[in-house]
């Protein structure tokens, strides 16, 4: 495994190189964010893996439905279609994937939609549902294309990385720095 990530190490050079570039980019505003006219919590990690933004999720969907007309929006992974779609309660994992799935069985009276284009997600869920209140965003946290009001983000505290390298070389997304954007 170590020799592995020994060979794999210049294309994380590769890819830290490339993913400080788009930063940049975002941060000049040669690329720009979307901002929603609606409360937008992105809930997302530094690191490929689990650290609970589904369960994360689900609690924010517990607190906020009752008061909230919301939604979720998740790339869907593991799904086998693409594109936008909205789930119902006859979707499956293949369609939409397992955890958009679960939130949709879970709570049926919550939106749920998949699209890995998170602007153009939102976009049509609020053609779709005008009186859309807020959207939770899972597994969001690198996706700047949409710019959140608020970021949630989860960290396993035993898997700590201050020491790691970006994919494929490590578990992280994002090159250390000082700032998380």
């Amino acid at each position: 495994m170590k020799f592995l990530r020994i060979l794999a190490f210049p294309l994380s050079l590769l890819y830290g190189i490339i993913l400080s570039v788009r930063n940049k980019m975002y941060d000049l505003g040669i690329f720009s964010s979307k901002e929603f006219a609606i409360p937008v919590i992105s809930v997302g990690n530094l690191c490929v893996g689990g650290t609970g933004k589904t369960p994360h999720i689900e609690y924010l969907i517990r607190l906020l439905k009752t008061e909230f007309y919301i939604a979720t929006l998740s790339r869907g992974y593991g799904r086998k279609t693409k594109g936008f779609i909205l789930a119902d309660t006859q979707s499956t994992a293949a369609e939409i994937g397992d955890e958009p799935m679960q939130f949709k069985r879970k709570y049926n009276n919550v939106r749920v939609a998949v699209d890995a284009k998170r602007v153009q997600g939102i976009s049509q869920m609020l053609v779709a549902y005008p009186s859309l209140q807020t959207v939770l965003l899972d597994d969001a946290f690198q996706h700047r294309a949409v710019k959140p009001g608020v970021n949630i983000l989860l960290s396993d505290y035993s898997k700590l990385y201050p020491h790691d390298f970006v994919l494929p070389t490590g578990p992280t997304r994002k090159i250390k720095s000082t700032s998380l954007e």
